[in-house]
Formats: structure tokens, C-alpha cells, sequence
């Protein structure tokens, strides 16, 4: 390694085979150090806080907090980790999501040993990544502005239809037999997607834009 510290890799994955397969293929490499593996987006945030990592292995779908999400926040609270997103579409319209939430690069699934390594060492040095057919996927997929609420998972929209039904916190925690402090996590994350400053205006705007079926 020639005297520089290794470069110090966070795995998010919600699935062991996944990530013990890419702690082995990382394990022989002298320069990259996988110093833990989160299996949701908010192990992943607690995870940045206390390892401080280089670069942090994201796939695009994990619980709790979807994979694009958790991209985003992870570069609000530590700018200086580089994001790859690991999935296996090869989807222009997924691969620019996760650009724009933040990603120096898209990685498919089936990337070998010697690729993900070369590409931890590109995104370390502040390199975009992204292979030469996601490049051109990139490039035929038309670059117009996301539909309001296109972000917002699956759980994120019960959560908002509820919201517009005038349900509480607590109500919402009691119908999806959820915590209420991942009701509120939630919520926070439907302000954040819908640039809201408040409950009342993601409502509002949810109402607007039809973005949930009211009951």
C-alpha cells in the first residue's frame, strides 16, 4: 500500500450472501478495507456517523429506507463518502435517480472481483463510474424532469394516502403496525421528497398532483 491507509468501504445490503460475496471479493485487496455492512438505511446513517467511510456500497433497493434515499442522506450527512450504487437494472431512468441522488457511479450486480475494486478505487480519487452500456443507456434516456412524487417508495405513499385522510402519527403507526418513530421517520422523508415545509402543504400538494388514491 505504499505507506497511504486503506480505503475504508461501508456495505449496504439487506441480503448476507450479497454482502459476505462482496466482502470476499474486496478481502484480498491490500488497499480496501471493508470496516462494516449495514442491512437498512438507517443502520447505514448510524454506521457513517461512528466509520466515517471512504466509499459506501448502496444497493438500490433496502429496507426501511430505500436504496436512492439512503444515497441521498448519506451524502448530506458526510459529502466526503462516495456513493456507488450497486442493482441490476441497466435502465437509463434508474441509473440518472441515482446520480442525482448523489451517486459518483451505478454498478450492475454481476460486476466481477477485479471491476468492483477498480471501480472503489475511481470513486475514492472522485472519478464518476459507470460502465461503458449504462453510459449509453444514459445517453438514449430523455433527460426530463421527474414527476413530483416519483421518489417516494411504496411505504412512503401509504404513509402520505393516510397523511391525506387526516390520519395522526399514531393512527398510521397503528394501521401499518409500525413504530412512530419510523412514522415520522417516514414523514420526514415525504417533506423532504416533496421539498414541503410542512405536513399541511404535502397534503396539499399530494392532493393537487394526485399522487395517492384517497379512501
Amino acid at each position: 500500500m505504499d505507506g497511504h491507509p486503506a480505503i475504508r468501504v461501508l456495505i449496504v445490503d439487506a441480503h448476507a450472501l450479497i454482502r459476505g460475496g462482496l466482502c470476499y471479493y474486496l478481502q484480498a485487496e491490500e488497499d480496501i478495507a471493508v470496516v462494516g455492512e449495514a442491512v437498512s438505511g438507517p443502520e447505514a446513517l448510524d454506521l457513517v456517523d461512528d466509520l466515517e467511510p471512504d466509499v459506501a456500497l448502496v444497493h438500490v433497493v433496502a429496507p426501511e429506507l430505500e436504496g436512492l434515499t439512503t444515497t441521498q442522506q448519506i451524502r448530506q450527512r458526510r459529502p466526503r463518502t462516495r456513493v456507488l450504487v450497486l442493482g441490476s437494472s441497466s435502465d437509463g431512468e434508474v441509473v440518472q435517480r441515482s446520480l442525482r441522488a448523489g451517486a459518483i457511479g451505478y454498478l450492475q450486480t454481476e460486476i466481477s472481483g477485479a471491476e468492483l475494486a477498480a471501480a472503489i478505487r475511481q470513486a475514492d480519487a472522485g472519478h464518476a463510474v459507470l460502465a461503458p452500456a449504462l453510459a449509453q443507456a444514459l445517453v438514449t434516456t430523455p433527460s426530463q424532469p421527474p414527476k413530483l412524487g416519483a421518489n417516494l417508495s411504496a411505504r412512503e405513499l401509504e404513509v402520505l394516502r393516510l397523511m391525506v385522510s387526516g390520519r395522526s402519527n399514531e393512527h398510521i403507526a397503528a394501521q401499518l403496525a409500525i413504530s412512530r418513530n419510523t412514522v415520522r421517520h417516514h414523514v420526514h422523508n415525504i417533506l423532504t421528497k416533496l421539498s414541503a415545509v410542512n405536513r399541511t402543504e404535502a397534503v396539499g400538494m399530494a392532493v393537487l398532483h394526485k399522487l395517492v388514491t384517497q379512501p
